[in-house]
């Protein structure tokens, strides 16, 4: 029987704008992984995946389950991240549209994705072992039973632990280089601490990054009322691309939204030959309305995945002074291409 009451919350970080730095040996440094945070349990047979909310999420990803019960010990916790990459060897890096789309509620569309885009481990702390509770020690204690409990794992396997690093120079130089790989980030934990589940007492530090984007359409709210979503595009060589949305918005503020878009609503063939989003449901719309593009807003947004932002970005305020045709992919900083293989080989 494992010593920890399961599902675990995950222990937190508080973002901070730039790489913390104390007395040495205080802080150890982390990559930040860009995917699904899963704490990990196996006990016998039983292996379960739960997410950062405490959902399970074991039947989306039959694959890493096997890969648990083929290479974990019998009984263990692990607090690790899931992952899925994309692209050829020396030249890889995480796919968020791959790995988001792994949650789906049709058993034969699982089992078709977990061949397609099989997901991965990617493992950061040792929170049990047999019927040991190893939260209360240091961090660097549970760090280092880590790299001994999966030092003699063969290449192939999609189990990882990953990086760390006490200098935070280096650090500062995975913050940089590690994006073109996908990675979001860096994170600092302090060497002493405990684990403490649901605490925000580790630091993050993310990329973020501005744009003007153009107003393409938007989404209704799941409830029908109001503007539940923008949808945005950016210019390529003169070809208006659709690059993401903002999902985020008061309720207060949808009505208002809608007032200020009806006026530019297509119809028709119009509307037709309008650039659209092809995956709507992902964020729960379920029905696009295009608009002509003369909108120009600011948003933040942490990173680009090929031609589109890869998380939703956020709304800054609106920019009347721009025309829509100087929002163009080319405005946009894209960090240098990094193979993912080098960050999980280190």
């Amino acid at each position: 029987m494992l010593p920890l009451a399961l599902p675990l919350e995950p222990m937190l970080a508080r973002a901070v704008p730039e790489v913390p730095v104390g007395r040495p040996g205080e802080f150890t440094y982390e990559p930040k992984w860009d995917g699904y945070r899963c704490i990990v349990a196996r006990d016998g047979d039983q292996v379960d995946l739960w997410s950062r909310s405490r959902k399970r999420l074991t039947g989306y990803f039959p694959e890493v389950v096997a890969a648990c019960r083929r290479y974990l010990p019998t009984q263990v916790v692990l607090d690790a991240e899931l992952v899925v990459r994309t692209g050829s060897p020396g030249a890889q890096r995480l796919d968020w549209e791959a790995l988001s789309v792994r949650i789906h509620p049709s058993a034969k569309r699982v089992a078709a994705l977990a061949e397609q885009s099989p997901a991965e481990l990617v493992c950061f702390d040792l929170l049990a072992i047999a019927d040991l509770d190893l939260t209360p020690l240091p961090q660097r204690e549970r760090r280092a039973a880590l790299v001994q409990l999966l030092a003699d794992l063969p290449d192939a396997a999609p189990i990882h632990v990953t990086r760390a690093t006490d200098d935070p120079d280096e650090a500062r130089a995975w913050f940089d280089s590690f994006e073109g790989a996908g990675l979001d980030g860096v994170v600092a934990k302090r060497t002493e601490a405990a684990y403490a589940p649901g605490q925000r007492t580790m630091f993050k530090v993310k990329h973020a990054r501005t744009a003007e984007a153009v107003v393409i359409g938007y989404g209704l709210s799941k409830s029908g009322a109001g503007v539940g979503s923008l949808h945005l595009g950016l210019y390529d060589e003169g070809v208006l691309l659709p690059v993401g949305g903002i999902g985020a918005w008061p309720d207060a503020v949808r009505a208002q939204l809608a007032a200020v878009l009806e006026p530019l609503v297509l119809t028709g063939a119009e509307a037709e030959d309008a650039p659209r989003p092809k995956d709507l449901t992902r964020t729960g719309v379920r029905e696009f309305v295009a608009v002509r593009p003369e909108l120009v807003v600011e948003v933040a947004f942490d990173q680009m995945e090929g031609r589109r932002f890869r998380h939703a970005a956020q709304f800054v305020r609106w920019r009347p002074d721009r025309e829509p045709s100087s929002c163009t992919l080319e405005q946009v900083e894209r960090a240098p291409v990094y193979d993912l293989g080098q960050v999980l080989g280190g």
